[in-house]
């Protein structure tokens, strides 16, 4: 259990930001789920339901979710269901259970940057960029990529597409972290393949993308990908798999992810 000095509940992101950087020992607070594991002790923890941060929304050309919506929320969407074959819905009804979806949030989850997030193998497959207080917008790959660096996360942002995607992923047991998860997505005629839980964070296969974009998908040729694509990203072991056992489900699981891109085509 983590232990707090004080708590804050800022009305501005601003001040939330300034408190943020006071001291190395000041925590901004999500849902908590991941904190209540361990045993962090924390200065000033900044509290950000007075930000008015937890909506889902979209406009013309984006789907804006904020910060402090829950992963239930986003699960139980319906709006979020009609894009993308629902793929941002179903990457979250395996994690864990409905109670502790209900207060995971989507910024403490993409800003923490979990190498087992089914959220962010998700995101990483569409055109999504995150929005951070001092950094500013960028894409979400981007951000993956940065060193850590003290922030606040206020909002994601999903480029809206007729595109199609997949999710897919394997469990030891239905409430564990994922063994390996996969998404596969065809946007704008532009495969993407994202393999995350590797036990490393998830990342592209750029390589096999770029192909799988450019070849007429035979099975044979839905083979070769999913072989370059394992090939192509660097896999470890631990607790739940070893390494040469995930590079056995990667090639499955996208070979099961194109093919269901394909049958919606």
């Amino acid at each position: 259990m983590f232990t707090l000095q004080n708590l804050v509940q800022p009305e501005t992101v601003e001040e939330a930001y300034e408190i943020l950087i006071k001291s190395r020992a000041n925590t901004v607070l999500g849902g908590c789920a991941f904190l209540k594991m361990g045993s962090k002790r924390i200065g000033t923890a900044i509290e950000l339901s007075k930000l008015n941060l937890d909506y889902i929304k979209e406009d013309s050309d984006y789907i804006e979710i904020g910060a402090m919506t829950t992963l239930r929320e986003i699960e139980t969407n319906p709006n979020l269901k009609e894009y993308f074959n629902g793929l941002l819905p179903k990457s979250l009804g395996n994690i864990i259970g409905v109670q502790f979806r209900n207060v995971v949030t989507t910024g403490a989850t993409v800003f923490s940057k979990y190498s087992f997030s089914d959220f962010i193998t998700a995101l990483l497959v569409l055109d999504t960029e995150v929005e951070l207080y001092d950094a500013g917008r960028i894409p979400l790959e981007e951000f993956l990529k940065l060193p850590f660096k003290k922030d606040i996360l206020t909002r994601i942002f999903i480029k809206k597409s007729d595109g199609l995607a997949s999710y897919k992923d394997f469990r030891n047991s239905a409430s564990d972290y994922p063994v390996l998860n996969v998404a596969v997505s065809n946007l704008d005629n532009e495969w993407k393949i994202v393999v995350g839980a590797r036990p490393g964070r998830a990342a592209i296969a750029r390589n096999a993308s770029l192909k799988l974009s450019k070849e007429e998908l035979t099975d044979v040729e839905i083979e070769a990908m999913a072989n370059m694509a394992t090939e192509e990203l660097e896999f470890g072991s631990n607790m739940r798999a070893s390494k040469e056992y995930r590079k056995a489900l990667c090639k499955v699981l996208i070979r099961r992810a194109v093919k269901e891109v394909l049958e919606c085509m």
